[in-house]
């Protein structure tokens, strides 16, 4: 079972649709099971797939010891793949309750995780450097960090870097790829950004780009990814194309093993 967090230092870099169209193309085109954590407080992943964030559970009532994580797990409209949501209790989880308490609290996660049986699990982080995004990446054995074109995206890399790279001298983590995402192909600054990236995470960053597409933005209105509600845009096929370098990066890392 591979889980992956999926990380940005700041909002506005598309980790949230990465995360659903990602989790969607491995379903849909790979036949594999997924299911998709939303834990981010703003439930944008949540509503993206067409759920009311004040209607259900989240895993804040998991890692209280409320409910077991099956009692939140929801069928999504895409076979195969299902979602934990997210609700308004995350943002404050840590210092409430059984948490409040316990000094190991940012490994609880790991241990809901061990029981379930996924070909793949994403993990959608708050765009921040806080304890769920932590609690995240001890969980994952893979972070996939996404990043745009722009200064302080970039520079906010390196931030992140250091961050990853304390807690995988801890635990059994790797940085799987930096995806772009909001990409133009005729930038001024492309090679000046990819530079940096390249100088902060060495060989990470993927060849596939995403580029701006309003059929994204358009695909939340309805809760379904873009492969559903427009199969032909360049959206649909970016995410297909980062799906297919990731599950070889993936199976590639697999067969070191």
């Amino acid at each position: 079972m591979e889980i992956i967090a999926i990380t940005s230092f700041k909002g506005g870099t598309a980790k949230t649709s990465t995360c659903l169209h990602v989790g969607s193309a491995l379903a849909l085109y790979h036949k594999k099971k997924v299911l998709l954590i939303d834990f981010d407080a703003q439930a944008n992943l949540t509503t993206g797939l067409g759920f009311d964030p004040d209607e259900q559970d989240s895993m804040a009532v998991v890692l209280q010891g409320e409910k077991s994580i099956k009692d939140v797990i929801l069928k999504t409209s895409i076979p195969n793949m299902h979602l934990t949501p997210a609700d308004a209790w995350l943002e404050r989880v840590e210092v409430t309750g059984a948490l409040a308490s316990d000094r190991y609290s940012h490994e609880r996660l790991k241990q809901v995780l061990k029981p379930l049986e996924y070909d793949f699990i994403f993990i959608d982080t708050p765009p921040s450097i806080c304890w769920l995004t932590e609690s995240a990446l001890i969980a994952a054995n893979n972070s996939l960090i996404c990043a745009t074109p722009e200064f302080y995206s970039v520079k906010g890399l390196q931030r992140l870097a250091v961050f990853i790279n304390n807690i995988s001298s801890r635990h059994h983590l790797s940085v799987m790829g930096i995806a772009l995402s909001f990409w133009y192909p005729r930038g001024k600054s492309n090679s000046d950004f990819q530079s940096v990236i390249e100088s902060t995470f060495p060989g990470k960053l993927l060849k596939t780009k995403i580029r701006r597409d309003i059929a994204v933005s358009e695909a939340t209105i309805y809760g379904s990814p873009v492969f559903k509600t427009a199969p032909k845009s360049r959206a649909s096929d970016d995410y297909k194309a980062l799906t297919k370098e990731l599950l070889k990066k993936s199976k590639s890392k697999l067969a070191l093993h």
